[in-house]
């Protein structure tokens, strides 16, 4: 996210009892809210719900506060919920925690320059051209800064908030438990498995010296696709808190909406062309769908790739199970898609029929592009709005709260991502003929 060089900025709390003062300061404001409201109702001879008490546009702005400048894993969970799940949620809570994807506050320079001399030591100054403290992109999870070395080199330094990694597991269980309480969750759902790989995997996020690895092999991987550019990586200044990239110009892709049609075409065909070679070749996956994970070089063409914390492995078995899945929509085989959607784990034998049946018209909405013969026109189609009003009527279904194996919700995130991407550039994509390779191996 761009950070305006007047954007306000703010600590962030790094040990583990501020962390806990700021969530019981936002817990005593919101049971305060709470409290009135619960009040006002049945002086007003009315019987409150819970629920509707903690949803109040006061509560969610407080919370939403709290979270933008806690930063770490308790703001990152804020932006999936209202990435993933924003038409299953009350309108205010969407809206409000919406802003989580743009509230990103920097931290004040004294803060960073705390950081770089704990994790390059003292006078690291003299190895760059006046380092410039203003962030070009202040996230969930870090920062990043221009610099210039002073041997020449220009690179994009991302620094991660102090105490991020530590606090990881209480943010997590902190959110879980907010939603608990709102009674969007239901109590009869186990969602230990869920929580257990939400930290695991936000802990791989947070591990900067992981994400440099991931980085290097995707830079290998695309070797011989040189229409995309992946940053190298430079491990002298680079640790776990810290990591260094060249730096990479271009334009944010979703500006290129004024592009002729067939670059803005190009552009969503590279992207699908490597969502099939990342699932069907690599067994590897940048799994964030964050438009600014991707920038675009009109002058040169290239799709410039940012961002690889959120990599996910994916096993064989995984491709094939979808691979599977897709022969079987194409043919019109449900039979066949019922069974490739139980191996994958959407649903079991148990699951009643109604639901099944739910799932497998999701699937034929969902792969709408694949199954059309030519040009699939994303721009003239509600299929994302008809997988919404889908997904909500079976999410609010409490009959089947099921959740399927973590790997199919991360494959959805960037699913999702790249259809939403393709409708804002109401690109013109031949879906089937980029999957032809692979339908056919």
């Amino acid at each position: 996210m761009k950070t305006p060089p007047d954007a306000p900025s703010s600590s962030v709390p790094s040990s583990r009892l501020g962390r806990l003062a700021r969530l019981g300061q936002m817990a005593t404001g919101v049971a305060g809210n709470m409290l009135m409201n619960g009040a006002r109702q049945l002086a007003q001879g009315k019987r409150p719900n819970l629920s509707d008490l903690l949803l109040t546009p006061a509560n969610v702005q407080r919370v939403t506060q709290q979270l933008a400048q806690m930063r770490g894993a308790a703001m990152k969970l804020g932006q999936l919920i209202s990435m993933d799940a924003g038409d299953l949620l009350p309108p205010e809570l969407a809206a409000v925690l919406g802003r989580l994807r743009s509230d990103a506050q920097a931290m004040p320079q004294r803060q960073v320059q705390a950081v770089l001399s704990a994790n390059w030591g003292a006078g690291w100054q003299q190895r760059f051209e006046p380092f410039s403290f203003n962030p070009i992109a202040a996230a969930s999870i870090g920062q990043v800064h221009r610099a210039k070395t002073k041997d020449g080199r220009d690179l994009a330094i991302k620094i991660q908030y102090p105490g991020v990694r530590r606090s990881i597991s209480s943010d997590v269980n902190n959110v879980a438990s907010l939603l608990r309480l709102s009674g969007l969750i239901p109590k009869t759902l186990d969602i230990a498995p869920l929580l257990r790989d939400a930290k695991r995997q936000l802990r791989e996020e947070a591990d900067y010296q992981l994400e440099g690895v991931h980085l290097q092999r995707f830079a290998a991987l695309l070797a011989d696709a040189p229409e995309f550019v992946v940053p190298a990586f430079h491990a002298d200044l680079s640790t776990k808190n810290v990591l260094a990239m060249s730096f990479v110009g271009g334009v944010p892709v979703e500006s290129m909406v004024a592009a002729p049609q067939a670059e803005r075409d190009r552009i969503v065909s590279l992207l699908v062309g490597l969502l099939f070679r990342e699932l069907f070749e690599f067994g590897l996956m940048q799994t964030d769908p964050n438009f600014a994970n991707y920038r675009y070089d009109p002058r040169t063409g290239q799709l410039i790739l940012l961002d690889f914390g959120a990599t996910r492995s994916f096993a064989p078995a995984f491709g094939l199970g979808y691979l599977d899945l897709m022969v079987a929509a194409m043919d019109g085989d449900r039979a066949a898609m019922k069974r490739a959607g139980m191996l994958v784990g959407y649903f079991n034998a148990q699951t009643q029929a109604k639901h099944q049946e739910a799932v497998l018209d999701m699937f034929m909405m969902a792969l709408e592009p694949l199954c059309q013969s030519g040009d699939f026109d994303f721009g003239a189609t509600d299929m994302v709005q008809r997988l919404r009003d889908a997904g909500m009527a079976l999410g609010l279904d409490r009959d089947f709260w099921h959740i399927p194996p973590i790997d199919t919700l991360f494959l959805h995130r960037k699913l999702g991502g790249l259809y939403l991407l393709a409708a804002r550039l109401k690109a013109r994509v031949n879906v089937r003929q980029l999957a032809r390779p692979y339908l056919l191996s």
